[in-house]
């Protein structure tokens, strides 16, 4: 998949740029980390103290892990980056500050498997842990930083992969959440810095709009980038990922107020879409200058093509940091699944107080399983799109509905309806695969496979919800 037929040349004060970037970041973090930890809370969500600029920098900063996975689709595709992987997000978002962040907020609970272990029960619990782990998953994170470390240092891939792991979690080992939050201030500023300047010397170069109109294909310049409107759709119910991210609760978990978290999120996509112009006019100049090259590296190819000393390795810290941004945040979250939600509630017996060692354990086997699927599956084609189509359906009824629904529904209900979805959409992505033609998937009748999930999960749902006798908003009362 990585075709790297290009070579990078860095001057050695972009190295020394690079290698400063390290040191600084493992200052913040390790400063953090130093600092005393009382309890659970404090390492797990920052002690709850997250204000809006912080809660800003740190949820704008992790979602954009797979950058030159969408230098990749912008390349190929135009402006349909924006309309497809911006605007779709950005009404869910939105949806998730009005009707959930306050909501999240105030039950002052950890995690998304929390949540639905208080409000159902322990199988419900333990089956949601596991689909929010395969979720959160930072091994494709990894391996788009080990790309990046082989193509700038000519290191070997798993010397690349260990290395990429490694600088962005030992930090986080010693000072949880609060470290992960205070680096991602400065990795928040870089991402922003390295693509206004290499966007700026661009039109500075070239020119502006009438220069892209003349050097791209006409679909590039069009919403849909030809691509088909079912393929569309589909991806706007993907973005129905935001509603059950771990990453969005957990903020939202550790904002100072339900306000906060609120406003939080509302500003946050106002930088997102700002972020995504750059990244998608950014593609939109490597198609038209060097029309070409491996659409996965366009956008280390136009940094070759365009910037010189100093600015190209500002413009790769830029790359690097929206990567290990997005890789400490979801390793942290994996390690509190694996640790805390799967490790620490199977021992009933320890205290609130043990599941901070159990994290850190966690991270520990979050790293390591991380690694061995870099290896085994070096691949990250359609990550995004398998994974949302396979564990949107299993989680958004069961989970959802624990702060709408006038009525509760059984334990067993929810699971029965988490598994559905999941399996449903597992059999028809499956079928789909068995049946290629010209390299595409032939889903049953057509239909996307996250459509039959999210309908059986919602048919489940109902049922249960039907055969519930009474309302109930208690979240104390565990049935199976």
């Amino acid at each position: 998949m990585f075709s790297q037929d290009i070579s990078v040349t860095l001057h050695p004060i972009d190295y020394g740029i690079i290698a400063l970037y390290i040191v600084v970041l493992f200052g913040i973090g390790f400063r953090f980390a130093r600092s005393k930890l009382e309890n659970t809370e404090d390492y797990l969500l920052a002690g709850r103290t997250l204000t809006l600029p912080g809660f800003v920098a740190t949820l704008v900063s992790t979602w954009y892990g797979g950058i030159l996975g969408v230098g990749e689709f912008s390349y190929q595709y135009g402006l349909s980056n924006w309309f497809v992987f911006g605007v779709p997000y950005y009404i869910f978002a939105a949806i998730f500050a009005f009707f959930l962040a306050g909501k999240v907020r105030e039950t002052n609970l950890y995690t998304i498997p929390d949540r639905l272990y208080e409000f159902y029960d322990r199988k419900t619990g333990l089956v949601g842990s596991l689909f929010t782990f395969l979720m959160i998953s930072p091994a494709p994170y990894i391996l788009m930083l080990a790309v990046l470390i082989n193509l700038l240092f000519g290191w070997s891939m798993v010397l690349s992969v260990i290395a990429g792991t490694l600088f962005s979690i030992v930090y986080v080992y010693f000072g949880g959440f609060r470290s992960v939050v205070k680096t991602d201030y400065f990795q928040f500023i870089l991402m922003f810095l390295g693509f206004v300047l290499i966007l700026m010397i661009a039109v500075s170069r070239y020119g502006g709009w009438q220069f892209l109109t003349s050097h791209l294909p006409p679909r590039h310049l069009t919403l849909s980038g030809g691509n088909s409107a079912q393929y569309i759709l589909v991806w706007f119910f993907i973005a129905l990922w935001t509603l059950v991210d771990p990453g969005f609760h957990q903020r939202c978990y550790g904002a100072k107020t339900a306000r906060v978290a609120k406003h939080g999120i509302l500003v946050s996509i106002g930088f997102w879409g700002l972020f995504d112009f750059l990244t998608t006019f950014t593609g939109l100049y490597a198609r038209a200058i060097r029309p070409d090259i491996p659409a996965l590296m366009s956008y280390p190819v136009l940094a070759e093509t365009l910037l010189p000393p100093v600015l190209k390795g500002l413009f790769y810290l830029g790359l690097i940091a929206v990567i290990m941004s997005t890789v400490d945040s979801f390793s942290f979250l994996s390690a509190v699944t694996i640790g805390r939600d799967f490790l620490w509630r199977l021992r009933e017996s320890a205290g609130e107080d043990r599941s901070q060692y159990y994290t850190r354990i966690g991270l520990v086997l979050t790293g390591v399983i991380s690694i061995a699927l870099v290896l085994l599956i070096p691949s990250v084609i359609d990550l995004w799109y398998t994974i949302g189509t396979l564990f949107i359906p299993a989680l958004l009824f069961p989970l959802l509905s624990t702060y709408f629904s006038a009525r509760t529904i059984s334990g067993t209900g929810a699971f029965l309806s988490s598994v559905a979805g999941f399996g449903m959409s597992a059999i028809w992505y499956l079928a789909g695969m068995m049946v290629m033609h010209n390299g595409n998937p032939q889903y049953p009748l057509g239909i996307e496979p996250l459509y039959p999930g999210l309908f059986l999960s919602g048919v489940v749902y109902l049922v249960a919800y039907l055969r519930t006798a009474s309302p109930d908003r208690s979240v104390d009362r565990r049935r199976a």
